[in-house]
C-alpha cells in the first residue's frame, strides 16, 4: 500500500512538472504534436472500454487521430489570426449540451452503452474537444489554462481528502462508491476560496461575478466525467482505462474530469470575450 502511494504521487510529480514545461516551452507544432499523441492514446483506451475487436480498435484510433490532426491543424491556422476564433463555438456547444444533458441520463439508467456507433460518437465528445479546448485555451492565455486545470486539481484533491475524513453519505454508490456528498460539499468550497483567491491575485474584480458560478459549474461537470468514465469502466469490467501511468492507471483516468469542463471553459471564455 505505501509503495503504490508512493509511486502514485511520484508519477503525479513527473507529470506536472512535464505537462508545466510543456506548457509554458513548447512551440505550437510540439504542442499539438503532443495533444495527438494524447487523443491516440486515449482512443485506445476508449475502444477497450467500448470493447471494440482489435481491428474495430485499430481502425478508431487511426480515423480518430486523422479527424483530430486534420481539426488541430484547422484551428492552428485560425487561432493565428484570431486566438478566440469561434471556428469550433458550436462544436463546445455541443459538447457542453453532451455533458449537462447526455451523460447525466447515462448515470441516471446507468446501463451499458451498446450502440457502436454512439460508442465511437460519445468517444469522440470525450477526447475531441478537450484536445481542440487545451490548444485553443493555451493559445489565449497558458496560465488561464493552468487556472482551470488547478480549479480541477483543486476540487478533485479536496473532494478525495474531506470524504475520506467526513464522508457519509455516498454520492453514486453503484457507479463510483468511494465519492461522497461531504467530499462534493468540500470542493465547492475549496473551489470558491480558489475562485476568490484567482480573482484577487489578477485583480480582475469586475469579473469576480463570473468567475465564481463558473468554477462552481467546472467543479459539478468535473465530477460528472469522473462519475461517466467509472461508469464505463464498471460496465466494461476493468479497475483503470490503461496502465501507463503507473499508479494512475491510464490516460482517460487521469483526463476524465477535464474532458466535461474544458469545453466548457472555452465556451464560456469565448462567449464572455464577444
Amino acid at each position: 500500500m505505501l509503495f503504490m502511494l508512493k509511486t502514485r504521487i511520484l508519477t503525479a510529480i513527473c507529470i506536472l512538472l512535464l505537462f508545466l514545461a510543456a506548457l509554458f516551452y513548447l512551440s505550437s507544432i510540439f504542442w499539438m504534436t503532443l495533444l495527438l499523441a494524447l487523443v491516440v492514446i486515449g482512443s485506445w483506451e476508449w475502444s477497450r472500454l467500448a470493447k471494440f475487436s482489435l481491428s474495430g480498435s485499430i481502425f478508431y484510433l487511426v480515423l480518430t487521430a486523422l479527424i483530430a490532426g486534420e481539426l488541430l491543424f484547422i484551428l492552428s491556422r485560425a487561432v493565428l489570426t484570431d486566438p478566440y476564433t469561434t471556428v469550433f463555438f458550436w462544436l463546445y456547444v455541443a459538447t457542453s449540451g453532451f455533458w449537462i444533458i447526455g451523460a447525466p441520463s447515462f448515470l441516471k439508467l446507468n446501463r451499458p452503452i451498446r450502440d457502436p456507433v454512439l460508442l465511437v460518437l460519445t468517444g469522440w465528445f470525450l477526447l475531441l474537444p478537450t484536445c481542440f479546448a487545451l490548444y485553443q485555451l493555451r493559445a489565449i492565455n497558458p496560465l488561464l489554462l493552468l487556472g482551470f486545470m488547478t480549479a480541477i486539481w483543486v476540487s478533485d484533491s479536496t473532494a478525495y481528502f474531506v470524504g475520506r475524513a467526513f464522508g457519509r453519505h455516498k454520492l453514486a454508490s453503484k457507479i463510483s462508491p468511494g465519492k461522497t456528498w461531504e467530499g462534493v460539499a468540500g470542493a465547492l468550497i475549496a473551489v470558491s476560496i480558489y475562485a476568490l483567491t484567482w480573482d484577487y491575485v489578477a485583480g480582475e474584480k469586475n469579473q469576480i461575478k463570473l468567475l465564481v458560478p463558473l468554477l462552481l459549474v467546472l467543479v459539478v461537470l468535473g465530477i460528472i466525467g469522473d462519475l461517466f468514465e467509472s461508469l464505463m469502466k464498471r460496465h466494461a469490467g476493468v479497475k483503470n482505462s490503461g496502465d501507463i501511468l503507473p499508479g494512475h492507471g491510464g490516460i482517460l483516468d487521469r483526463i476524465d474530469a477535464l474532458t466535461s469542463t474544458l469545453p466548457v471553459a472555452i465556451l464560456a471564455v469565448l462567449l464572455f470575450s464577444v
